[in-house]
């Protein structure tokens, strides 16, 4: 029976992971999406929103059961401690949901899709790493044109708190160029094919 092949996705807020991944998906890849499950996770797994409410207050959801995102974002959004305290509990949380999904999957490569692999050191689980790269003119025009109520400042606030493409080019295996210059389809099917062969011999991953 071959290995299954662990493969993360990452990128740049605007550098186009989704599209890279719906590329995927069409290919037979099943994808995990590790930022959507883990917000999924904040407002439907009991032991984490118990977690949740024991260090940031009761306050932290709603009376129907839902995160209470404002709330919680105050709190974390400007202090460093209190985000890595957050993140300490979201993270295990969707490690071990990750670990649920991917038992149930056929598919002898799996993809993980998450915007901070590199940032939290989570890459270092993966047998390979996808990057997807664009500069960062062209991310924040992108963004401010999907995400209408968000202001220039804020994409830029954001991608300062994200490690840059120079570093995702050092870490990552697999680089995928989504400038707008080269066409992305047969870039994903180089590295698809890529992946499959790895599976197919074997290879030391």
């Amino acid at each position: 029976m071959n290995k299954v092949l662990t493969v993360g996705i990452t990128g740049g807020i605007g550098s186009g992971k989704t599209t890279v991944c719906k590329i995927f998906i069409a290919l037979g890849v099943p994808i995990y999406y590790a930022d959507d499950r883990g917000k999924y996770l904040l407002s439907n797994d009991e032991s984490l929103k118990g977690q949740v409410k024991d260090i940031f207050g009761a306050e932290s959801y709603l009376s129907d059961g839902m995160l209470n995102r404002d709330f919680l974002a105050n709190k974390v959004f400007t202090d460093k401690v209190e985000l890595e305290k957050l993140n300490g509990l979201v993270h295990p949380a969707v490690a071990k949901d990750y670990l649920i999904w991917a038992a149930q999957q056929k598919g002898s490569i799996l993809i993980k899709e998450a915007a901070l692999f590199i940032e939290n050191g989570t890459y270092k689980s993966l047998d390979k790493l996808i990057c997807i790269i664009a500069p960062e003119n062209v991310r924040v025009n992108r963004v401010l044109m999907r995400d209408m109520q968000r202001s220039r400042s804020q994409v830029l606030d954001i991608i300062s708190h994200q490690v840059d493409d120079q570093q995702r080019k050092e870490l990552s295996d697999y680089l995928i160029d989504n400038s707008g210059s080269k066409l992305l389809i047969p870039q994903v099917l180089t590295v698809y094919k890529t992946l499959q062969k790895l599976v197919k011999e074997g290879s030391e991953i």
